[in-house]
């Protein structure tokens, strides 16, 4: 069995929530398994249960053969197995090198650590990887992708290394460092290693991975190879009904009003003279590339961010928004890109991050909260977002992905609001849970709200919004109809600022 990791009927439950039940499959040496699945289909719970996070309630795992029973990470990573996720394990204030060897730096004669051996060390392993890094730079220094590079050296300093697992490894990376993360894998895989790969998005799957495991519920499913099975078919077993085309079975019959939002030569610290129109109604995308200026005009709107000059007008009522609570006040609210940093409030329940907007309300004179307003409240966001939770009572951070942004989208639309703007809302979630954001935004359309829709998934972009504008170097460059928007179109905008055509 070497070179073999094997799952042998793992059960993993939570009061409540049976996160993983009887899952049996097996990973090989040389070969890129993807785990798949909407959220919390158990993925990362098994993750957690194989590096020794967790403890199966039943069930054991075998590495080449042999059973293991890791009570902590340390434990698994002492075994050869190590896992990359997305959040960063990296201490900022040290060097590359001290980062790579952290507990293991080399010593001298005397026992003082021997620096300038570390960094030899560290230097062959970056020529290895190809990566134009110093070992002596600290690693605050280093961009997000350059500091998940660091993470993988680490594990891959460690000579008894067997298996390495990827957490949706490419949700901050652009497309250049996506290729130099995939010429890695690569690497890994020709030496032997045993790669596990989890990731929502189809077309790395399709262009990295060599077979799929697919997760539904805490269940496997199955493992098919990859590129024989068509997409359409793995995205059927792993929501267990067929999606078809996800856009054209939205809901679209609408009205569009009047305008709604007016936004005259707007622009901040972070970006140029802005204007643009919003109808009551409407989904208006904004499209561009990483860095386009699209969240920071945003920001300026809602008063996040100073404006330096234009004004803002909503039912034709000039407002001038001095921070994001007084935009809610006035009916404006942000759902922001980053669920972690910006959206969920992780040590507090379900019912406390849907709440926390309306503590005013919920309130009474004397500043005592009123427990059964929040109660009824948090109960109607759970039914009408269709948020997956054993109670109210459930911390958020336990919840998935796609489920804690539910949460925070139930927050916001506890307030009432007349304008919606949605940063990124996908990033991050399977497509089951994408399609039943998109049900919701036609949704809020149709009942009047207008949406704002950040997204750099141009298929996204362009499936939703009845209007695109597209934004370059910080200033908007365009727009197009539903009609006419097409994928180069939008590149063309974004990248050169005029619609090139073939």
């Amino acid at each position: 069995m070497a070179g073999t990791l094997e799952f042998q009927h793992i059960c993993k439950y939570f009061p409540g929530v049976k996160a993983l039940d009887d899952v049996s499959f097996q990973a090989h040496a040389g070969e890129v398994l993807a785990f798949l699945g909407e959220n919390g289909a158990g993925k990362s719970t098994l993750l957690k249960v194989l590096n020794g996070d967790y403890q199966p309630t039943s069930g054991k795992y075998l590495l080449d053969g042999v059973e293991k029973h890791f009570q902590s990470p340390h434990q698994a990573i002492e075994e050869g197995i190590s896992i990359i996720y997305q959040e960063r394990q990296i201490l900022l204030e040290l060097s590359v090198a001290e980062n790579i060897y952290l507990g293991r730096m080399p010593v001298n004669r005397f026992g003082i650590i021997d620096t300038r051996k570390a960094n030899e060390m560290a230097a062959k392993i970056i020529k290895d990887f190809g990566l134009p890094i110093e070992p002596s730079t600290k690693v605050k220094d280093l961009s997000i992708a350059w500091q998940q590079m660091v993470e993988i050296m680490k594990a891959y300093s460690r000579e008894n290394l067997k298996v390495i697992c990827f957490d949706e490894p490419t949700a901050s990376l652009s497309d250049s460092e996506i290729e130099m993360l995939f010429k890695i894998i690569e690497k890994l895989k020709a030496e032997d290693k045993i790669i596990i790969y989890v990731s929502h998005r189809m077309d790395e799957i399709q262009r990295i991975t060599d077979k799929v495991a697919i997760f539904k519920d805490g269940h496997y499913v199955d493992t098919v190879k990859t590129g024989v099975v068509p997409e359409a078919e793995m995205i059927r077993m792993m929501v267990g009904r067929d999606l078809g085309d996800i856009y054209k079975d939205l809901d679209r019959e609408k009205e569009i009003g009047e305008v709604l939002l007016e936004v005259k030569n707007v622009s901040s610290d972070y970006v140029k003279e802005n204007s643009f129109v919003l109808r009551r109604g409407e989904v208006l995308g904004f499209s561009g590339l990483v860095g386009a200026g699209r969240t920071e005009l945003m920001r300026a709107i809602i008063g996040a961010d100073p404006m330096k000059t234009g004004e803002v007008f909503l039912e034709g009522q000039s407002i001038h928004n001095r921070s994001p609570h007084e935009a809610m006040e006035h009916g404006i609210v942000l759902v922001p890109e980053d669920r972690k940093l910006q959206g969920i409030l992780a040590n507090l329940s379900v019912s406390d991050n849907i709440n926390i907007s309306m503590l005013d309300q919920n309130s009474n004179r004397f500043g005592f909260v009123n427990r059964e307003k929040e109660e009824r409240a948090a109960e109607a966001g759970i039914r009408d977002f269709k948020i997956k939770t054993p109670s109210a009572d459930k911390k958020i951070v336990e919840l998935s992905g796609g489920n804690q942004q539910k949460c925070i989208v139930a927050r916001w639309l506890s307030t009432n609001p007349k304008v919606l703007i949605l940063d990124e809302p996908t990033k991050g979630i399977d497509v089951g849970a994408k399609s039943e954001f998109y049900q919701m935004i036609c949704r809020f359309a149709k009942e009047g709200l207008g949406v704002i829709l950040i997204s750099s998934e141009l298929p996204e972009v362009i499936g939703l919004s009845d209007r695109i504008i597209v934004m370059k170097s910080r200033q908007i460059v365009g727009e197009v109809s539903r009609e006419e928007a097409t994928e180069s179109r939008l590149l063309s905008l974004g990248m050169i600022g005029e619609v090139q055509e073939a």
